[in-house]
């Protein structure tokens, strides 16, 4: 082991990795005596780090939560890890923004401002910055050569503090004030009841009710966390509908919105059938319940509704659904699909002509 600066730090990696370290154990690993670990440990409250010791038989030295951020060791494994998962949150669009920030951290100074961006941008930026040239290398030849087959989610990531505190007022079930402005541009304070976040497709969101909407029984609401400027805490708790399923709900709520066309189908098939097209956050299914006796998972005719803005997307999903279908509502969907089914049929029809297809 090198000199004693070194190996505190190395006691602190060890003590960041979690759980109560014993005296023998740490002496062990740092390759002095008991009495050495106990003066690292000093070292270490001195500089503010919240080190704990545990008194007795399994007793030792374990980190606790401090007011601030201590310097954060990572080995070569973890800083790739962290780094790769912030690139993937970012295109993904689940990474919160940024605010007010200062502080250091890994021992780095960062100034105080405004940061613009995301945090993970951020926080990548300053591990990027202190890591080792030789495992720069390396992770730069780990992005130069990732290529991903989806574009980049579209940013729409929420506050950092909305999201905390919507979070906490999740876990311990407390009404919250929140300022929302509406996809219309209409801005209102209004109070929720939420029961959890949900993440979908690269956006963040937040389900409950709104009890002022019914006092009895209030109005299930859906709001996307980046569209709240302010999220405030009210007296009081309430409880949750029980067996609630948070992301159920948002994918439901996608599939009844209000939309230009409502579309009303009979297909013919089983629920996973229709899914695989169709998924939740787009159409709902009404499920009979089976007489008795037969098979639930056996095909049969089941009611969907769903709800969109543009219905040319529709014929090729219905079409590649290969299942026998009816068409209750809209007209012009009937004629969408008739149409798309006449090209097909022409197109199967003409011989391969060299002049035409180029070959």
């Amino acid at each position: 082991m090198g000199r004693p600066t070194s190996r505190v730090l190395t006691l602190l990696e060890l003590l960041q990795s979690g759980g109560i370290r014993t005296v023998a154990e740490l002496a062990d690993r740092l390759g002095v005596d008991g009495r050495t670990v106990r003066r690292y440990v000093d070292h270490l409250v001195d500089l503010d780090i919240p080190v704990e010791a545990v008194r007795g038989r399994y007793g030792g030295y374990r980190l606790a939560p401090g007011y601030r951020l201590p310097p954060l060791m990572l080995n070569d494994d973890e800083a790739l890890a962290v780094l790769l998962g912030l690139v993937a949150g970012r295109r993904a669009g689940l990474l919160t923004a940024t605010g007010t920030a200062g502080g250091t951290v890994g021992g780095t100074g960062t100034g105080t401002g405004t940061a613009t961006g995301t945090a993970g941008e951020t926080a990548a930026a300053k591990i990027r910055r202190v890591l080792p040239e030789r495992l720069a290398r390396r992770l730069d030849a780990v992005l130069e050569s990732l290529a991903f087959t989806a574009e980049p989610g579209e940013a729409a990531t929420p506050e950092t503090g909305v999201l905390l505190a919507v979070a906490d007022a999740v876990r311990h079930r407390r009404p919250l004030s929140i300022r929302y402005t509406a996809r219309d541009g209409r801005r209102s304070e209004r109070t929720l009841h939420p029961y959890g976040i949900v993440t979908h497709a690269g956006r963040w969101y937040v389900t409950g009710t709104d009890p002022e909407a019914d006092p009895e029984t209030g109005q299930d609401r859906t709001f996307r966390l980046d569209r709240i400027a302010d999220a405030r805490p009210l007296p009081g708790s309430f409880e949750p509908p029980a067996g609630l399923d948070p992301a159920r709900r948002v994918l439901s709520g996608f599939a009844k919105a209000a939309y230009r066309y409502e579309v009303t189908l009979r297909i013919h098939g089983t629920v996973e059938q229709i899914r695989a097209r169709l998924p939740a956050g787009v159409a709902s299914i009404e499920e009979p319940v089976p007489e008795e006796g037969t098979d639930p998972h056996a095909e049969r005719w089941l009611h969907v509704e769903l709800r969109a803005e543009r219905l040319d997307w529709l014929p090729p999903v219905l079409a590649s659904l290969d299942r026998p279908f009816v068409i209750e509502r809209p007209d012009e969907l009937r004629g969408l699909v008739i149409a798309l089914a006449d090209r097909l049929a022409a197109s199967a029809r003409q011989a391969c002509d060299p002049d035409r297809t180029g070959r």
